[in-house]
């Protein structure tokens, strides 16, 4: 394991490379994304501090996303080998629930439910992440992602 300090914007991991490792966030913001062969991206998941970030795939092949830093981070950097991961569930949990309701949301909610979700799961990252990429994150255009967050507000009042 190693720890290094990322700058904002600099990627750590590219689609294809075949020697992906599993990050733990120290402090700052990592997301996981892929483009698709019209050029759109499309974003998986955020790791903010305590959370891990990885691409699934079996150790030596291909990795789907590429994987970059959102805010000058502090990262761990482990091989992908998860019998050398020390054995601290909270943060594979924490990610097996979050990946396992995103599932479930992108099947079934509305856009205001969609947001609704991320501000529950994220509670600290509005601020943070621009809203495009809010957006592809729950799969929606920035306009409906602009009316969901009115909707919210509406229903507030």
């Amino acid at each position: 394991m190693q720890i290094v300090n990322i700058k904002k914007g600099h990627t750590l991991q590219r689609s294809g490379d075949t020697n992906s490792k599993v990050y733990e966030v120290v402090s700052g913001l990592l997301r996981s994304y892929t483009i698709d062969q019209k050029g759109k991206e499309h974003i998986f998941m955020f790791a903010p501090e305590n959370w891990i970030i990885a691409d699934a795939n079996p150790e030596g092949t291909p990795s789907e996303f590429f994987i970059d830093a959102l805010e000058d981070s502090t990262v761990k950097i482990r091989d992908k080998d998860l019998s050398q991961i020390p054995l601290n569930a909270s943060p594979i949990a924490k990610r097996m629930l979050v990946l396992q309701r995103r599932i479930i949301m992108l099947m079934s909610y509305s856009g205001l439910q969609r947001y609704e979700h991320f501000i529950e799961t994220y509670p600290n990252l509005l601020q943070r992440i621009p809203q495009r990429m809010i957006a592809s994150y729950l799969g929606i255009t920035p306009e409906a992602l602009s009316k969901a967050k009115g909707d919210k507000l509406r229903a507030s009042k």
